[in-house]
């Protein structure tokens, strides 16, 4: 299993709060109106305790953000596979729902392998819709992990209508 980094310096005196602060500003910023400068930014450190822990949903949220690039998308099932274990499909859903900075580690990338668009805790599934467009999803932009197929199923469903997404969860 993938082990989540050593944890981060504890934050300090308020100029030592400002510059995380600061990067993670400039993260978003770049997110929302200059993706393509993403590729040179790390993303800001994450000092939430989940990040800390050795459990299946730390692993499984470290994993999404560093294999699931911009514009991806991933099925429930494929991330359980990358985390370590292909049957935990419902058990990415609880770790998606404790995502604790959904943009962040961005877990509105992670889809229902049916071809649904799946629940978003960051916001609801318009706001999930809304991010995938916004990083291009919808042009069609294969899945990791052989994700393809899920890729173009998910992207079909959304250029038809809303009333007809597939439904189902893993």
């Amino acid at each position: 299993p993938t082990l989540a980094p050593a944890p981060p310096e504890p934050l300090g005196s308020p100029e030592e709060t400002v510059k995380p602060l600061m990067e993670c500003a400039a993260w978003l910023d770049a997110y929302f109106q200059e993706p393509t400068a993403l590729q040179e930014l790390p993303v800001p450190a994450l000092h939430h305790p989940i990040f800390l822990q050795d459990s299946f949903t730390g692993q499984v949220l470290w994993k999404l953000l560093k294999a699931v690039k911009f514009g991806e998308v991933v099925s429930y099932q494929q991330l359980a596979a990358l985390a370590g274990n292909p049957k935990a499909a419902r058990a990415v859903g609880g770790a998606m729902r404790s995502n604790p900075v959904p943009i962040l580690v961005p877990c509105h990338r992670v889809v229902c392998s049916s071809g649904a668009l799946g629940n978003y805790s960051g916001g609801g599934r318009a706001v999930k819709e809304w991010l995938l467009d916004h990083e291009g999803s919808l042009a069609g932009t294969p899945a990791r992990a052989g994700g393809s197929r899920l890729a173009r199923t998910w992207c079909g469903a959304l250029r038809g209508s809303s009333s007809s997404e597939p439904t189902g969860r893993d």
